[in-house]
């Protein structure tokens, strides 16, 4: 396995594997790797949706998602599209489904269709926005919790027409939960910034103004340039990243052309607080 990186901060192309038949050290190999780097990139991986759901099951159990459909016949393997007619909404940066209260700690994305020019992702290092925090600020964080709720990060959905009854359900069954503010890495000991601007509604024991002026200032420190890095996608590139020390955001300058991808996420642990680790 030979790792090329992207940026010093994330972000490494693999080359030399085959994910389809990967498994045992060779399987943890990458495991490692992607808990160091926090996005794995696989060029011209020409695998099936049920090849995908096989090979996120070697790495744990795969969750499913309230509000989107699945391919038929590949558990797990999650629609995301975005067409003339129905665009997606997904615009802010996010940590996948941090509303709740075990998010998933893999989340990984194989391009099916994509625009002619366009429709690219962009990744940060949440990771490396708390290290590059002041001491003052980190003694602040470290011991804080927020807020997550699914009603934040689908409001737009569920304003629409019928969206409240068809969004019912998934709003009954994820009610707001707590995660720490800076949450320990149960692989690389690191410790990460835990908030996002999608789904995070608020700090816990502050005033508003305090929690969204605080808020406000981590959600654009996250997404400095020195913590990023701009995936280019291209047919059959699939892109591995670990949800619990990255953020990402679609971008989508493409409309009204047509890109559909794979999604398959991998259940975490709820998240643990970073307390007693040196600031």
């Amino acid at each position: 396995m030979e790792l090329i990186d992207l940026t010093p901060a994330i972000g490494s192309e693999v080359h030399g594997v085959d994910v389809a038949s990967l498994e045992g050290d060779a399987l943890a190999d990458l495991e490692l790797a992607l808990a160091r780097r926090g996005l794995l990139v696989f060029r011209d991986c020409a695998i099936t949706a049920a090849q995908q759901s096989a090979f996120a099951a070697r790495l744990g159990t795969i969750q499913t998602h309230p509000a989107y459909d699945t391919v038929p016949g590949a558990p797990g393997v999650t629609i995301l599209e975005s067409t003339p007619e129905k665009p997606t909404k997904i615009e802010m940066w996010h940590t996948d489904m941090t509303f709740r209260s075990a998010p998933p700690k893999i989340t990984m994305l194989h391009a099916q269709v994509l625009p002619p020019s366009g429709g690219d992702t962009l990744y940060a290092s949440s990771t490396a926005a708390w290290d590059a925090l002041s001491e003052p600020m980190r003694a602040l964080l470290a011991d804080r919790v927020a807020v997550h709720d699914f009603r934040q990060g689908f409001r737009e959905s569920l304003e629409e027409p019928g969206g409240a009854e068809r969004l019912a359900d998934a709003v009954a069954a994820n009610p707001p939960v707590e995660h720490p503010v800076v949450a320990l890495h149960p692989v690389s000991g690191q410790q990460a910034l835990y908030v996002n601007s999608l789904f995070t509604t608020h700090i816990k024991d502050m005033t508003a103004r305090e929690s969204r002026a605080i808020l406000q200032m981590l959600y654009a420190h996250l997404i400095d340039p020195e913590f990023t890095v701009r995936l280019r996608w291209t047919p059959h590139t699939l892109a591995i990243w670990d949800n619990r020390s990255t953020q990402h955001k679609p971008v989508n300058d493409y409309f009204p052309a047509h890109r559909r991808m794979h999604r398959v996420t991998i259940e975490g642990d709820t998240p643990k607080a970073a307390l007693g680790i040196a600031a």
